[in-house]
């Protein structure tokens, strides 16, 4: 049953994913992030200024890209009397954008809005911490921003450990992982020959070498590794683990774009609803179960819902 404040997604559009230091190793994460909110707005066939809020979930924040959300909004040519802000919750920072402009719009905030993910990993810099104050006498030592946003500052310890810990509370053998990574590629690169992505990509223009350019269409990241060769991998994160490189997530670079309004106000404007966002939610874990979650079930306004998964 449809209502008139259904909160909807009227169009969406991702770049390719961009493996570290990839095709997108040098385009800046707030040029990603403008170039799929522009496109996101011209697919839903509404103008720039239509747009009352832009949230972008980002969780390298640097350098100029501080105040990353005004950035891409002014990039894509939203009027700068449109406000925008960001948000990070880590690997799930472009969903939180998604829930907070599902929030606006209930709230009655925002008519319009657009939610964004971006995040150029291979860009994180290096950090010489003591710099500022100067050093008296010594070696320095540059420390890698990507393995710093990647570490739990609290144990420390990497993310990868943190997959350990699942592995071992949960009895999940190498050979099991192992399997599930390669199905998972295999899958991956079955989509793409079949073009199952190829609507929902933008193709950038990216550097080809000094001077040439070409356009980036295509996931980048899969491999058509053999699946015996997974098992010859060392372990990347203990001496005993059971998490290689294979079967990790990978280190990707990338953005993805969303608008979103209510039912009433797709109607108004003549657009067709891509589908309706039930609802949303997030379970509180141990810092340490990071990678175990909560799928069972999920609040809706009619209460909670079983999860399904339509497509794997």
């Amino acid at each position: 049953m449809t209502q008139a404040n259904d909160i909807v997604i009227v169009s969406g559009v991702r770049t390719a994913i961009g493996t570290f230091n990839g095709s997108l190793k040098h385009t800046h994460q707030h040029d990603l992030g403008a170039a799929v909110i522009r496109e996101a707005i011209a697919r839903a066939g509404i103008a720039p200024q239509d747009i009352d809020e832009t949230i972008v979930g980002n969780v390298g924040q640097i350098a100029e890209s501080g105040f990353i959300a005004r950035i891409c909004q002014l990039r894509a040519g939203i009027p700068q009397e449109s406000t925008a802000y960001s948000v990070n919750r880590q690997c799930g920072s472009g969903l939180q954008a998604l829930a907070d402009g599902m929030m606006q719009l209930q709230s009655g905030q925002a008519e319009v809005v657009v939610a964004c993910g971006t995040e150029n990993m291979t860009q994180l810099p290096y950090y010489l911490r003591k710099a500022r104050d100067g050093y008296r006498m010594g070696n320095g030592e540059l420390e890698d921003g990507l393995i710093s946003i990647l570490t739990w500052p609290e144990g420390p310890y990497h993310n990868g450990i943190t997959a350990e810990n699942v592995a071992q509370r949960f009895g999940i053998t190498r050979e099991a992982m192992d399997d599930f990574a390669w199905s998972s590629q295999q899958k991956a690169l079955k989509a793409i020959a079949e073009g199952r992505f190829r609507e929902q990509i933008l193709a950038l223009e990216v550097p080809d070498g000094k001077k040439a350019t070409r356009l980036f269409a295509t996931d980048e990241h899969p491999r058509d590794t053999p699946r015996e060769k997974l098992a010859t991998l060392r372990p990347a994160f203990k001496a005993d683990g059971v998490v290689t490189a294979a079967n990790s997530s990978g280190i990707n670079d990338g953005a993805a774009a969303l608008v979103m309004m209510t039912r009433q106000q797709a109607e108004k404007r003549g657009l067709t609803p891509r589908m309706r966002i039930r609802g949303w939610g997030g379970r509180r874990l141990r810092s340490g179960d990071y990678g175990v979650w909560s799928l069972s079930r999920y609040p809706t306004p009619d209460g909670p819902s079983q999860y399904r998964c339509a497509v794997h």
